[in-house]
């Protein structure tokens, strides 16, 4: 896995071959960051990385200067690797947050900017996932939510939604807190 831009542009953190996640590919991760940049100045950035896997989101959002990203994952393995990623890259802007999204999405006190989440896509429950980020306060007011997901799901009926791109079998929707 690489970074793709910014102040790390170039890095490579190898994940494990046991590894279960399927990482954002380089020309979707490409593709979305160039969209972005249309939308947000990352330097005035917090975000949140939900379903972490690889960090591969999370890596590319600190290498283009986010003053915070706090990545959550539930998974060991997963986490593990986010840790060692984490003391190779020794950036106090990353924050790792082990534990079940939904639980931390119910808890969360803290507001983001841009809020990321790339579930397995067979996980029950991921239709839920635009309305529990919606309907929270974790997403400040003109803040973006982006969720990836397969070609199954049609989030284009939502309010506040704003925007469909697909990538071959990588499909984002982008949602905006008004």
């Amino acid at each position: 896995m690489r970074i793709i831009s910014g102040k790390y542009k170039g890095r490579h953190f190898d994940i494990p071959r046991n590894f279960k996640a399927r990482p954002t590919t380089d020309f979707a991760k490409e593709n979305l960051f160039n969209i972005l940049l249309n939308y947000v100045d990352f330097e005035e950035t917090s975000a949140l990385d939900l379903f972490s896997g690889t960090g591969s989101i999370s890596l590319e959002l600190l290498s283009r200067g986010c003053s915070s990203v706090t990545s959550v994952e539930m998974d060991s393995l997963h986490f593990s690797h986010l840790k060692r990623s984490a003391s190779l890259l020794k950036d106090d802007n990353w924050h790792l947050v082990r534990d079940d999204v939904f639980r931390f999405l119910r808890r969360c006190s803290a507001s983001y900017d841009i809020i990321f989440a790339d579930p397995p896509y067979a996980l029950k429950g991921l239709p839920e996932i635009p309305d529990m980020v919606m309907q929270s306060n974790i997403l400040k007011k003109g803040g973006i939510f982006i969720f990836e997901h397969g070609k199954d799901n049609d989030f284009s009926n939502h309010p506040n939604f704003f925007r469909h791109i697909a990538y071959g079998s990588v499909n984002f929707t982008f949602f905006e807190k008004k």
